[in-house]
């Protein structure tokens, strides 16, 4: 038996040992800060060196990027260095068309700072790494943001997974590293993150509040510049940091608040809206014009719907089933362990926080066809953030006390949703994917796992499985994200840049032009379909067919999204000396387009291993404009009669000048053609128009009419069946006029009463059928 000597002997003795270890955990707190610092920093080098390397290695030495719209932002970085900001080109006017406004700036240091060429990219590497770093650091306090203090050790340990976890997926890496404005937008979210919880270090509604609200509010203000859809980040961090405050303070202050927040963020859009619409026409950036299925005007809502919600479903699947694991069933990890940061009282706080962000990401980023493609990078963010609400999740889970316990109930909900998760990842091959499991049968298993986690011992285990497991399963998609990105920026420089350096170099073979003269010796301006490298390497005029770029105040964008029709219309209006003399484009991409208008092939630039160019070369052509305006004027007008005005049907312009209504989505779509001239039958003449089937109509408003005067319309089309066309002046119908099929251009005029004369009128086109009917132009004549 032990005396009470015995004991106070064997405790004296321990005094020493108890006396180190508390300096063992001084030392440890006061060295954490800078441990964390290196630990954050080696991380970060480590992931960016294996993929440049590896990039630099396929290029043999020279940059490159995986990305052509990497380098979108290098001509609008090029061009602001160069004192033109918010332009493509230097010389083509504002552009709204990169929808990051911010980054091309940070960009334009590097080039001012001599990162010039392809070197641009190895500044694009630097802010990347620098963004990377500072986001780790400030991401940590969301460790620090629950019960515990900074002095509790444990927290300190467990907040060490964050650099490997948030860089421990491939795709997320691919797109850090890719040039892009990932990364850098997550260092600017980082500044928000840090100032929303400055404003929550503040608890009284007094004017220190006042300013850190503002000062996150900034935050959101340069978030939104950075990439738009950070309108919703910014919102819900204005709703976690205000609302809370509502009981304690009333109505008045929380509004207050939350108009502070979200003000600059308003303001910031507005302004470019603004600025949008007097440059360019349009309220919506190029961008969203392009890209988003919304702006599709042969989109009915039951197809937008459908659009988005493939979107949605893409944007999740794809994440949780491809890039979280080699295998599919593994994917669950990573969403496993971001549910039990919610389910613990520990952590819920911050992860519901991360999370709503991320959700609010995908729903609004799903709006964005492309999310579809380019390695997935528009959803990156909300990556980013799901993996740190899964470190939160892992050390919430190791943690012993009953804070750090999954809530039951809430455990059991979330394990539901967990349940019918991993159906989807376990369902047949090329299937869809609907749900596998009864929600019964899910609750069950919800609430098994709610009950399995109950033990310290349990929870322990399961992380320490969990994270070898998804280690295990990410390394081989760790691996081909890098041999991914490495071949993918060397198919960028061997086709894209290359066709650039071409263009920028070669000169073009002398013929001679139609006017006497010869053509230039270099190229003057280049049509293309990829807006980013070769603009970049050939530093030439351009114009970019899709509209992204920005040419002046033509909206090739609107263009662009009717089709080529309408495209070939606006070009009409492109001064003759102003149109570009070569194309660079894909032939597969644009139909029609080499055939008709260009004379010949200059070069051809193939991509061997092809992994992300369009297709398998670019083709240069020499462009031939000489069929633009052929189809301008009517060849039956009425002896003695002016044209007074006319609608060219296809193009936007004018439809807008004449409050066009086509009949679109069904119907409308653009059609381009070239047939003999009828006035001469051994020259061309191309003209645009839409479509209508029948039962379809279009309405559109002709002026500079002499009122109570006699008019005559010309209606020029191209049947290739048989339809009868209604035409209806201000609500009457004057006259049917009948179409055959005809491989020629066929024009009907139209005799208008006097008393149906006005100085403009509304004027209805209605197909009557069997055929379709095709309209191409329309004039009125007195």
């Amino acid at each position: 038996m032990y005396t009470r000597g015995t004991v106070a002997s064997r405790v004296s003795h321990l005094e020493p040992i108890l006396t180190r270890l508390a300096r063992l955990r001084e030392l440890a707190r006061r060295l954490d800060p800078a441990l964390y610092t290196l630990w954050a920093a080696a991380c970060t080098i480590a992931s960016a060196r294996s993929f440049y390397l590896y990039m630099l290695k396929q290029t043999g030495g020279e940059w490159s990027a995986p990305l052509d719209d990497v380098f979108i932002h290098f001509d609008f970085a090029r061009s602001t260095a160069r004192g033109h900001p918010f332009e493509w080109i230097e010389g083509n006017g504002y552009s709204s068309g990169n929808t990051s406004i911010l980054y091309p700036f940070v960009l334009a240091v590097g080039y001012i700072g001599g990162f010039r060429d392809l070197r641009l990219m190895a500044w694009a590497a630097i802010v990347a790494a620098v963004s990377v770093f500072v986001t780790l650091l400030v991401a940590r306090r969301i460790f620090f943001a629950g019960p515990s203090s900074d002095d509790d050790g444990a927290t300190r340990l467990f907040s060490y997974l964050l650099p490997p976890m948030v860089l421990g997926v491939g795709a997320l890496d691919w797109s850090l590293w890719s040039g892009m404005e990932v990364a850098f937008f997550l260092a600017v979210w980082s500044l928000a993150l840090a100032a929303y919880f400055r404003l929550g270090e503040r608890t009284r509604p007094d004017r220190a509040r006042a300013r850190g609200a503002w000062v996150l509010g900034l935050c959101g203000a340069v978030l939104v510049l950075t990439r738009p859809e950070a309108v919703t980040t910014i919102a819900i961090f204005g709703i976690a940091a205000a609302l809370p405050r509502w009981r304690l303070h009333g109505t008045r202050p929380v509004v207050a608040e939350l108009a502070r927040i979200g003000s600059p963020s308003v303001l910031v859009v507005a302004a470019q809206s603004i600025a949008n619409r007097a440059l360019t026409g349009e309220w919506s950036a190029n961008g969203a014009l392009v890209k988003l299925a919304l702006n599709n005007p042969y989109f009915g809502r039951a197809e937008k719907l459908d659009d988005y919600n493939f979107n949605l479903h893409y944007a999740v699947l794809r994440n949780v089933e491809y890039h979280f694991a080699d295998l599919a069933p593994y994917g669950v990890i990573i969403p496993a362990l971001a549910a039990a940061a919610i389910a613990a009282p520990r952590t819920r706080r911050m992860a519901l926080l991360l999370g709503t962000e991320a959700a609010a990401w995908l729903v609004l980023v799903s709006l964005n066809g492309q999310v579809r493609w380019q390695n997935e990078r528009y959803t990156m963010p909300a990556v980013a953030w799901v993996l740190m609400v899964a470190a939160l999740g892992a050390s919430a889970l190791v943690r012993s006390g009953k804070r750090a316990r999954p809530t039951f109930v809430v455990m059991t909900l979330l394990g539901t949703v967990l349940a019918q998760l991993y159906g989807l990842l376990v369902r047949p091959p090329n299937t869809a994917a609907t749900l596998q499991y009864g929600w019964l049968f899910a609750l069950a298993v919800g609430a098994a796992i709610a009950l399995a986690l109950r033990p310290q011992a349990v929870r322990v285990l399961g992380v320490a499985a969990a994270l070898v497991l998804a280690h295990e399963h990410q390394e081989s998609k760790m691996r081909d994200q890098k041999w991914f990105f490495g071949r993918a920026s060397r198919n960028i420089r061997d086709q894209h840049v290359v066709t650039g350096r071409w263009l920028k170099t070669t000169p073009l073979p002398l013929v001679p032009l139609r006017d006497g003269y010869w053509g230039n010796a270099l190229a003057k301006r280049v049509l293309l379909g990829d807006a980013g490298a070769i603009p970049y390497a050939a530093d030439i005029p351009a114009l970019d067919i899709i509209g992204l770029g920005g040419f002046h105040s033509f909206p090739f964008a609107r263009a662009g999204i009717n089709r080529l029709a309408s495209t070939i219309e606006l070009m009409e209006y492109v001064p003759p000396n102003e149109r570009p003399d070569v194309m660079a484009i894909y032939p597969s991409w644009w139909g029609i387009l080499p055939t008709w208008f260009s004379s010949g092939v200059l070069a051809r630039i193939p991509v061997e291993g092809n992994v992300i160019c369009g297709g398998y070369e670019d083709v240069v052509y020499r462009a031939d404009w000489h069929l633009l305006g052929t189809g301008n004027d009517p060849r039956l007008a009425p002896q003695g009669e002016a044209v007074r005005d006319e609608l060219d049907a296809a193009d936007i312009l004018s439809e807008k000048r004449h409050a066009y209504v086509s009949a679109q989505p069904e119907g409308g779509y653009t059609e381009l053609k070239v047939l003999a001239d009828p006035a001469d039958p051994t020259l061309d003449m191309l003209d645009g128009g839409r479509r209508m089937m029948g039962g379809q109509r279009e309405r559109f408003v002709l002026r500079k009419l002499d009122p109570n005067r006699a008019a005559h319309l010309v209606v020029r089309s191209a049947p290739e069946r048989e339809s009868s066309v209604r035409v209806v002046i201000d609500g009457a119908e004057i006259a049917r006029v009948p179409f055959e099929a005809s491989e020629a251009w066929v024009e009907r005029v139209v005799a208008i009463p006097a008393l149906s004369v006005k100085e403009s009128i509304e004027v209805t086109l209605l197909n009557d059928g069997p055929g379709d009917f095709l309209d191409y132009h329309v004039w009125i004549t007195q």
